[in-house]
């Protein structure tokens, strides 16, 4: 199903990239060794963690569900029966494209849960943490009808696109290839951005070193543009490199100021909430959570492994939302006018679950994926779920 061109952008020189001040985050449960690195103590006191002071599922006192300072609430299950959804977003009629990452499957989903399927990737590779992942629609979707996609072959990761044909997907085109795979640690969520130009998360498969190669397209978060060139302004124009030390990021949103945000995994240690700047640098394998020196940018806020293995994220509400795999809770985070993340709250604390994908639905409500099908979970008959919940 694939054809067209093969376009593979390393960078072969050093890219020039401004560096900050120092990150690092924790793992999906996976039983791979950790590796030597200089990490933080858990009782450093200057760990921006969210746990101090807040009691789990805490809400302002007094106020319902579903409203501003209440806890959200989960007000439907839009959709039973799948199998690992992955990537989420939103066509402009407000339906959803939803992909599975076992499966290969990709499936349209209306706000009343009706379910049509529109093809496979065949070309999709399901193993380990990889397979068919991320989901992005072309900001120009009402005159290019164009799906973006990042997903795992044989050899590598990369991002295609195709064309929504009716209720069909057509061929798929290759925008950009050589993203180094691996049974751990592929990224994969895709974004198209405030500026038009779309947004890639990469992993590290499992070498870690790989985050800190200006040359290798793994351990980074990437900016392209449709056509999967550079976007202008990267930090090397020749390169689609936009930061870089990353372990393996799983969640991109933009907040109303138009600042990116990501969620990140790290080792055995801590978890990341991290605000991305243009060439920022964040720590990995050199440190894991905050305290790495001028030469990294910190984590703005940080989790212990097991109660985060943070996935999906969105914005809505004024507020992040993040997705916990391991932890199986969902997050709220505030987020000042200032650009200051703080007082994260945690809600349905394993009452779903493995928690996968978080994604602003244009009518205010928040689709939150469940991933209890994809060999660490616990699945029940109706799982895996999308949920429908009122921030």
């Amino acid at each position: 199903m694939t054809s067209g061109r093969t376009r593979s952008r390393l960078a072969v020189g050093a890219l020039v990239l401004t560096l900050g001040a120092a990150s690092g985050c924790s793992s999906d449960g996976t039983d791979a060794e950790p590796i030597p690195r200089v990490t933080q103590p858990t009782d450093l006191p200057s760990q921006p963690t969210p746990t101090d002071g807040q009691t789990d599922g805490e809400s302002a006192p007094g106020a319902p569900p579903g409203t501003r300072g209440g806890p959200p609430e989960v007000v439907d299950t839009l959709v039973r029966g799948l199998e690992v959804p992955w990537g989420v977003d939103f066509l402009p009629d407000g339906d959803a494209v939803v992909t599975e990452r076992i499966s290969g499957r990709v499936d349209r989903v209306s706000a009343d849960g009706e379910v049509t399927p529109l093809g496979t990737l065949p070309d999709a590779v399901p193993q380990g943490e990889a397979g068919l992942l991320g989901v992005a629609v072309s900001p120009d979707f009402v005159t290019d009808q164009t799906l973006f996609f990042y997903l795992t072959t044989g050899t590598d990761n990369r991002v295609v696109r195709t064309r929504l044909d009716g209720s069909r997907l057509g061929r798929t085109t290759v925008v950009l290839d050589g993203i180094p795979a691996g049974f751990i640690h592929d990224g994969g969520r895709i974004a198209f951005g405030p500026d038009g130009d779309l947004y890639v998360t990469t992993g590290e498969t499992g070498d870690p070193e790989l985050a800190q190669d200006p040359r290798s397209l793994a351990g980074k978060i990437l900016r392209i543009t449709p056509d999967g060139e550079p976007a202008p302004g990267n930090p090397d124009p020749d390169s689609p490199v936009w930061s870089l030390g990353h372990r393996n990021v799983q969640g991109l949103a933009w907040d109303d100021e138009g600042r990116l945000w990501a969620s990140e995994f790290g080792d055995s240690t801590w978890d990341e909430l991290n605000l991305v700047e243009k060439g920022g640098n964040y720590g990995w394998p050199r440190v894991e959570g905050a305290g790495g020196g001028s030469s990294y940018i910190d984590p703005q806020l940080v989790w212990p492994v097991d109660q985060a293995s943070p996935s999906g994220l969105a914005f809505a509400d004024g507020h992040l939302w993040m997705a916990g795999l391991r932890g199986q809770r969902l997050w709220r985070i505030p987020v000042s006018a200032g650009g200051q993340a703080a007082k994260p709250r945690a809600f349905l604390t394993e009452e779903y679950g493995r928690l996968r994908t978080v994604a602003a639905a244009p009518d205010g409500l928040l689709w939150l994926t469940t991933s209890n099908r994809d060999g660490r979970g616990e699945p029940t008959q109706a799982d895996d779920r999308i949920l429908l919940v009122r921030p």
